[in-house]
């Protein structure tokens, strides 16, 4: 299986699919962290205005491994969907963000007409 094949989203159904089986709740995590020179140009923005790009970048990059990690656990479990996925993002202390996808695994079917 490639990682097209596990589709994820938010919803609790896919259309023209049916649900055959329930595999359970699986999630997918990142930690990330920040160095020094995006925290004291992120600093900057904060004081002047702005978006952050270095943060935006790294969220970005915590949200991409843990869409990962979440298709291979869905993979190991024999699921070739998750339903109902949301993110969740807490700081682990100075300078680390823990990203969290989590949702349920499913096993599908095209529905018939």
């Amino acid at each position: 299986m490639s990682d097209a094949d596990v589709t994820i989203t938010t919803t609790d159904s896919l259309e023209g699919r049916e649900i055959t089986a329930y595999r359970g709740v699986i999630s997918g995590e990142a930690v990330i962290g920040a160095n020094v020179v995006s925290d004291i140009a992120a600093g900057i923005r904060d004081v002047v205005g702005g978006r952050s790009g270095s943060y935006e970048k790294k969220i970005e990059t915590g949200r991409t491994e843990a869409i990962a990690d979440l298709e291979a656990e869905a993979r190991e479990v024999g699921a070739d969907a998750v339903v109902g996925a949301t993110f969740d993002y807490e700081e682990m202390g100075e300078g680390m963000l823990w990203v969290n996808l989590s949702g349920t695994a499913v096993e599908t079917r095209r529905s018939s007409e």
